[in-house]
């Protein structure tokens, strides 16, 4: 091995650490209980706050995965404590569903439900299991399985249907967040529904489920994935008439390495290869977004030929795998060096040095976008998963 990758792999490794420390010094509610919902950019407590169903879940798959590499019981501590938090209080025993929110607490704010939030819990209780085999854990994910199966699952036009009221019911407001298309299939909510029974696969090898995951799979494959360009479609109605939208960077490169991954746990060789082809292609249509600097930019909209000129820090944890997953396939070194000038820029501008985690982002001047660093959306999945995924994929 390289020393550059030997370095690559040691700073990694120092940078799980540092998340990991965050999390575990800063979001523990000893209040309330649980984690703390939203801290801001001062590092400031926003006391009795929101606490959102997917920061937990998130949560509880980043402690857990964590473990199987630092074996540091305070990190399966954290996962326990997450994973209680989540069964006790976001879990809706009566509809068998999961409350978007609650409030600090503990009583449901936003009862939805939203599938991505279920797919979520899904993807952080099969992790929890892996390491704890805690049956309830698996129970519960179950579940969640079944009734993503039951309801959102549409068997005329195959994926899946984005949101329910809290008794299974349709619902009007379909959208995971308020810069989102008011539409009943994304391209986001499917990405994360393979993850999380790719995942719940592989601690309950269920021939349904299986099946399930082949189909969507293909479904993916059809409706998602632009051959000609790429890129991803984001957003369709239920009958998959697209609406067109912008070109998100980092749920592109995210998807490269992800559906591939899901295609190999499938077990399915002609996804698989697939999947290999559209990791590359995917890979090459991602260098559009990424600077001079080794920043990966935000978005570009089509329509008016314009980029979003913000380096979040998600998209930056994607691009190192989606990246380095390109170089494991093609052995192409200008793939790896595109994953160092990202963790150097990463570096220089996205972590925060000072006080530990991920700043949300920075502008074009690299000033620094002040928004949370937990919270709703801000969670240690994305850059504690490219630590570990990189940290695994690196072989010593």
């Amino acid at each position: 091995m390289s020393e550059n990758l030997k370095k690559l792999k040691s700073e990694l490794e120092t940078e799980l650490d540092s998340i990991l420390e965050y999390w575990s010094k800063n979001t523990v509610d000893n209040q309330n209980d649980g984690f703390i919902g939203q801290i801001d950019f001062n590092e400031h407590e926003i006391t009795n706050s929101e606490k959102g169903s997917v920061l937990n879940a998130r949560i509880l798959w980043t402690f857990s995965a964590s473990y199987k590499i630092t074996k540091n019981e305070s990190h399966k501590k954290l996962a326990e404590r997450a994973f209680e938090f989540l069964s006790e209080h976001f879990y809706d025993k009566q509809f068998e569903g999961l409350f978007w929110s609650i409030n600090s607490d503990k009583t449901p704010k936003d009862t939805k439900n939203q599938i991505y939030a279920l797919a979520f819990a899904i993807y952080g209780l099969s992790e929890y299991y892996a390491i704890s085999k805690n049956e309830k854990a698996l129970e519960i994910a179950i579940n969640l399985y079944s009734k993503i199966q039951d309801y959102s699952y549409d068997p005329i036009n195959k994926g899946y249907l984005e949101a329910f009221t809290r008794d299974w019911k349709p619902i009007e407001d379909l959208r995971l967040s308020e810069k989102d298309a008011n539409e009943k299939k994304t391209m986001n909510t499917h990405l994360h529904i393979i993850e999380a029974y790719a995942n719940l696969y592989k601690v309950w090898k269920d021939k349904t489920l299986q099946n399930i995951m082949i189909e969507l799979l293909e479904t993916i494959e059809k409706h998602f994935i632009n051959t000609e360009t790429g890129h991803l479609h984001l957003f369709f109605d239920e009958n998959w008439i697209e609406k067109p939208d912008v070109i998100s960077f980092g749920h592109d490169i995210e998807a490269a390495w992800l559906l591939q991954q899901c295609a190999e746990i499938s077990e399915d060789e002609t996804l698989i290869a697939n999947y290999k082809k559209y990791a590359i292609q995917i890979a090459e249509a991602t260098k559009k977004g990424i600077d001079s600097d080794g920043g990966l930019w935000y978005e570009f909209d089509p329509e008016k030929k314009e980029l979003i000129r913000e380096k979040h820090w998600w998209p930056q944890a994607e691009a190192m795998i989606g990246f380095y997953n390109a170089y494991q396939l093609t052995k192409k070194e200008e793939y790896l060096d595109i994953v160092y000038k990202i963790w150097k820029f990463t570096q220089k501008h996205i972590i925060d040095h000072e006080n530990g985690e991920w700043f949300w982002g920075v502008y074009e001047d690299y000033s620094i976008m002040k928004k949370d660093k937990a919270g709703f959306w801000k969670c240690p999945y994305h850059n504690g998963r490219a630590c570990l995924e990189l940290i695994n994929r690196i072989k010593t």
